[in-house]
């Protein structure tokens, strides 16, 4: 993310009891590859990165280390990302404008082995899983990684069929995907998926 933006965390690590920073990366790919040398305590990681994201970041880290704790930080207070990243394994999920000394308080509860969530991510939290037991009969678990693939594909103007050849799956299991998608990002029609992957930059 942003090289500014990083020291600026770096610095506010530094200052609390017992922490140090063993390195400062300015993507998914960069701290993938850090991983390899390094064996650090805990990764603060920003949601929104350029090229790999921080969801498929975090999948990958969840592949290479299953017991590193990570802690999203991030300006996107969206229940998709915050689910998502949960699901994925991230132990916490802190907002950026929140007050000051709340990163210290993240990062001693994740050391603890609990998670933490932004008090505004935990009340959007709440709302996604009162909305989605409606509309799915179950619990809101984020954006799965076969369903932003369809996403993708769906704003690429492929039909169901090209989506069902490419993911080998049936019509109907891609029609039941978009049910679902509509339905969870509570958009009425393919148009505002399609306009959801474009924000996201995801095509």
């Amino acid at each position: 993310g942003d090289p500014l933006a990083a020291e600026g965390v770096a610095e506010r690590v530094r200052s609390l009891d017992g922490l140090n920073v063993v390195g400062i990366v300015r993507n998914g790919k960069e701290l993938l590859e850090g991983l390899v040398g390094f064996d650090p305590g805990l990764v603060v990681m920003e949601v929104a990165m350029p090229g790999m994201d921080g969801i498929d970041t975090m999948r990958a880290i969840r592949r290479m280390r299953p017991d590193l704790p990570v802690l999203a930080y991030s300006t996107l207070c969206n229940i998709e990302y915050i689910n998502s990243m949960r699901t994925e394994g991230a132990a916490g999920y802190l907002l950026k404008h929140g007050p000051a000394d709340e990163l210290g308080r993240a990062i001693s509860t994740i050391l603890s082995g609990r998670e933490y969530l932004s008090e505004e991510a935990a009340r959007e939290v709440e709302q996604g899983y009162r909305f989605t037991s409606k509309q799915l009969g179950g619990e809101y678990i984020g954006l799965t990684e076969r369903e932003r693939e369809v996403i993708r594909l769906i704003a690429l103007e492929r039909t169901n069929k090209e989506i069902a050849d490419e993911l080998c799956v049936s019509i109907d299991t891609v029609k039941t995907h978009r049910k679902h998608l509509m339905a969870k990002l509570n958009v009425r029609s393919i148009a505002g998926l399609v306009r959801y992957a474009v924000e996201r930059r995801w095509v």
